[in-house]
């Protein structure tokens, strides 16, 4: 392939993470607005151009009160910090299809690099004849990193919410012609 303008299928794409939770547990969650710019020839993201950006506001972990707190100034404060923003500023290649994505992530007024691992799925024709690329990355943050770090400490020790963020990503993004 070539390199092309993608467009993300948000019907068909994820953005997840996951946090411990007492010490014992993992409360998981998406976000359901997002959207990025993506130049890439899907067979070698090495000179792929990327940036996406979250909605922090459409959290959800199946729990509203939990999700207001979240979008609360003990949080995201949304308010003042509505999105989560990356810009990748160097890809390599690992393996066949398998990538490291380095770049900037920018989340409640501080920016710091991150590495996500980014494994290309592949390409398919749908029943429209639109070509669709398959995308998933993993990787982790903390979030005291970005001054997020509300918690309460325990009796039987340790804290209630753990600092490192999973976070996960199934994107299928549309070329465009």
């Amino acid at each position: 392939m070539t390199k092309a303008q993608w467009a993300v299928d948000a019907s068909h794409s994820e953005v997840g993470f996951s946090v411990r939770h007492l010490m014992i547990a993992k409360v998981k969650g998406t976000f359901h607005a997002f959207d990025a710019n993506i130049v890439a020839d899907p067979a070698d993201l090495t000179s792929a151009e990327i940036s996406f950006n979250i909605d922090l506001g459409s959290v959800d972990t199946r729990n509203g009160d939990r999700d207001g707190h979240l979008k609360s100034a003990d949080f995201f404060d949304i308010e003042k910090f509505p999105t989560l923003g990356f810009q990748a500023t160097s890809i390599s290649k690992r393996g066949e299809g398998e990538y490291t994505v380095t770049g900037d992530v920018s989340l409640h007024g501080v920016t710091r690099s991150e590495s996500f691992e980014v494994t290309f799925e592949g390409t398919s024709r749908d029943p429209w004849g639109n070509t669709k690329a398959g995308f998933s990355a993993t990787g982790a943050i903390k979030r005291s990193d970005y001054g997020l770090t509300y918690n309460a400490a325990l009796e039987t020790g340790g804290v209630m919410i753990g600092d490192e963020v999973k976070i996960t990503l199934e994107i299928e993004a549309l070329q465009q012609a």
